[in-house]
């Protein structure tokens, strides 16, 4: 692919989003990572899902955006499709959508975006990534939290499977969604190497930062309960509840080569990221 405009990466702050603007930023390419919030004298622009008014001068000269729905939105099609043809018809090319392992091109949502860059997008991709590694550090998240305070992990999830997946490959894959000579023009599943229930991920935790932490499951309307208690609005906690049960009836319990086959490297394993942490689950 030849690069004669610039790339605009929204939730360009963000746990995926930073990732894919430092790389792009250290191969030399003209990148934007959208915040609501940009911080002078860097690379960030504003950018809010919410602003139209800041979608057009975010988009000049642009050619390629990475697509990171806003957080928390259950009907993002509604703010994101009239940026996807206001963004084609300002001449991008390619797009490549963050979506989710648990949501379908049929789904409402998120789903009726990544269809709608079936339609109208010249070249695109869809990342379908498993939970986030990320997710047992990043100080705010429920996880990293009950484990630094509680020595525990809650969901709704029983026994069910998942193949946590780092958030550097999935950078790295949508890197390549963006850079490679031929579009990808499809979706990818991408997943770590390897299936764990969250009580499998508790042990690796336990075993790399020598701290006893445990999963506690509960029900799915006891999670949900817990999830709106910390100020997580309704209909979006029920989402996520939903989510939980359904790893509960093996949704998730699958592993792709996709991470391999798009950066032709294999896909960090949860231990290997556990280890690497370990300091940051020692200190209740």
């Amino acid at each position: 692919m030849t690069h004669p405009t610039g790339f605009l990466v929204t939730g360009g702050t963000g746990t995926t989003g930073s990732r894919v603007t430092a790389t792009l930023a250290d191969r030399g390419l003209p990148v934007r990572a959208g915040s609501r919030s940009p911080a002078p004298g860097t690379r960030q622009v504003r950018f809010d899902w919410a602003d139209s008014a800041t979608h057009g001068p975010a988009l000049s000269g642009v050619g390629a955006v990475y697509l990171v729905p806003p957080i928390g939105d259950t009907d993002p099609a509604r703010v994101m499709l009239p940026f996807l043809e206001r963004a084609r018809d300002g001449g991008v090319r390619r797009f490549v959508l963050l979506s989710s392992s648990a949501i379908a091109e049929d789904d409402p949502g998120i789903g009726e975006v990544h269809r709608a860059l079936r339609q109208l997008a010249p070249e695109w991709a869809v990342l379908r990534p498993s939970w986030f590694m990320q997710n047992f550090v990043t100080p705010g998240h429920a996880h990293a939290e009950s484990i630094r305070s509680a020595g525990e992990i809650v969901t709704a999830t029983g026994q069910g499977r998942v193949a946590f997946v780092d958030a550097a490959d999935i950078a790295d894959a949508a890197v390549h969604a963006l850079l490679d000579a031929r579009p990808h023009n499809t979706a990818h599943v991408i997943t770590g190497p390897e299936a764990l229930s969250y009580s499998e991920a508790a042990e690796a935790i336990s075993k790399a930062s020598g701290r006893e932490v445990r999963h506690r499951p509960v029900s799915t309307g006891e999670f949900r309960a817990r999830l709106t208690a910390s100020g997580i609005p309704e209909d979006f906690a029920r989402m996520l509840a939903a989510m939980d049960e359904g790893i509960s009836r093996g949704a998730e319990d699958r592993v792709s080569p996709a991470v391999r086959e798009v950066t032709g490297r294999g896909a960090r394993s949860f231990l290997d990221f556990a280890r690497d942490h370990a300091g940051r689950w020692r200190a209740a």
